[in-house]
């Protein structure tokens, strides 16, 4: 039975049946099989699976990102960011790397990224002379971020899976997110002469002055939010909270870009992005009772503990998982199924859960950049009008700097998990 519902998923897929509906049929389809199981629990594990105050931090981060967007405050960091590096060569493709780490400050989600800094962007740099697989490629990429930079939605659901501290994770993100980016402008500056990427002009300094001094609420965003879960001032769900108020205030009273009568158009936006992860999380809590039925985790145990090579091996087994498993599969329902099966192992390996979380986060995040499933990459390419085999192409340079990064993360776990602890002890007590 075990193998027919396999065949059933993947026929799903294969389809083009979205992967939350997929996953609930499974889900009812296998547990219906089993005479001992009543079907009523599919719903009953569906409905637990919301019941958590850690994932109304999910509709609150990706409501932060829309009025972010919607109060032209996006416009505003990629204006700063583009002063600051704008004069280089490849200025404005650093610049659209650099945006994006801030933006991963606020927003917490890579897909708010592509679409409020890609459709301004994209076109822009096509406009300066990019070519499109370029433009596509940086902006897909640099969106991963805003799963990796805290706050990060993907965070916030595995720290719930997980049971660690989601303020401990998000310290643990910053650094390797901050050096993600870096890699990826080292890539622009490694193409700048030989693709003949364009240069902008030097802005006088007193000009950058007033642009950061006028997109100085926006800047102070990210360091508010993470200033505050460092100090234990509020939650990671209440800082999504203040996140909110914040976007809605500054873009309200202080840029004067949101009009009252915008709100329940933006609240529906928020609705409809944020029942698309929810319903996938809800189905997958739904299969994660049908696989513990079958011990899955148990299974797994055995064969790693049977396995040579310790905690790298694991982990490098763990990164090719997540990065097939995020071709198609979003990250939500990902962590919520295999999560739960390999933490017992990674714990008996001495892996710690936040280590594990990190790796399995920027894994998903790159597999929002590689075909079929990558929606950043598809959303970056419908905005530039090419394919996803030519978008592919344009991200693929960026895509290894990261992956690059990855593998630092798993040859020296140690080290990025005392960094922050070092920093920040009291997060990890």
């Amino acid at each position: 039975m075990q193998i027919l519902l396999v065949v059933l998923f993947v026929v799903f897929v294969v389809i083009g049946v979205p992967i939350s509906f997929a996953l609930g049929f499974v889900s009812f389809a296998g547990i219906a099989m089993l005479p001992e199981i009543p079907n009523t629990i599919v719903f009953t594990k569906m409905f637990n699976g919301l019941n958590s105050f850690t994932l109304l931090a999910v509709p609150l981060f990706i409501l932060a990102a829309n009025l972010m967007n919607e109060g032209e405050i996006s416009e505003r960091l990629i204006k700063v960011c583009n002063a600051v590096v704008g004069h280089l060569k490849g200025g404005l493709a650093h610049a659209n790397i650099l945006v994006s780490m801030v933006f991963a400050g606020i927003s917490g989600s890579s897909q708010a990224d592509t679409a409020g800094i890609g459709k301004i962007l994209i076109p822009a740099m096509e406009k300066q002379g990019y070519d499109k697989g370029t433009s596509v490629g940086v902006t897909a990429a640099s969106s991963t971020l805003g799963s990796i930079i805290p706050p990060s939605i993907t965070m916030v659901v595995y720290a719930g899976i997980a049971n660690v501290g989601t303020g401990a994770l998000f310290m643990t993100g910053l650094v390797p997110g901050i050096l993600l980016g870096l890699a990826m402008m080292a890539v622009v500056a490694f193409f700048a002469d030989r693709k003949h990427f364009p240069r902008g002009d030097r802005m006088p300094i007193k000009q950058v002055l007033k642009m950061i001094a006028e997109a100085l609420p926006a800047l102070m965003t990210p360091i508010i939010l993470i200033g505050g879960i460092v100090s234990g001032l509020f939650t990671p769900t209440e800082s999504a909270a203040f996140a909110c108020i914040y976007a809605l205030i500054i873009g309200i009273f202080f840029y004067h870009t949101i009009k009252l009568s915008r709100l329940p158009a933006i609240l529906i936006e928020t609705m409809k992005l944020s029942s698309l992860s929810l319903f996938a999380l809800a189905t997958a809590n739904a299969l994660g009772e049908l696989l513990s039925y079958y011990h899955l985790n148990t299974i797994v145990q055995q064969f790693f503990t049977n396995l040579a090579g310790g905690k790298l091996v694991f982990l490098l087994i763990v990164v090719a998982f997540f990065m097939f498993v995020g071709t198609f599969m979003d990250a939500v329902p990902a962590m919520i199924l295999f999560v739960p099966i390999i933490l017992p192992t990674a714990t008996s390996l001495g892996v710690s859960p936040i280590i594990l979380g990190l790796v399995i986060v920027v894994t998903l995040a790159l597999g929002l950049v590689t075909p079929p499933y990558g929606l950043c990459l598809l959303l970056a390419g419908t905005i530039s009008g090419i394919s996803i085999e030519d978008s592919f192409k344009g991200v693929l340079p960026y895509f290894l700097s990261s992956l690059a990064v990855l593998l630092l993360l798993v040859l020296f776990p140690d080290l990025w998990l005392a960094i922050p602890k070092a920093l920040f002890p009291k997060l990890f007590l």
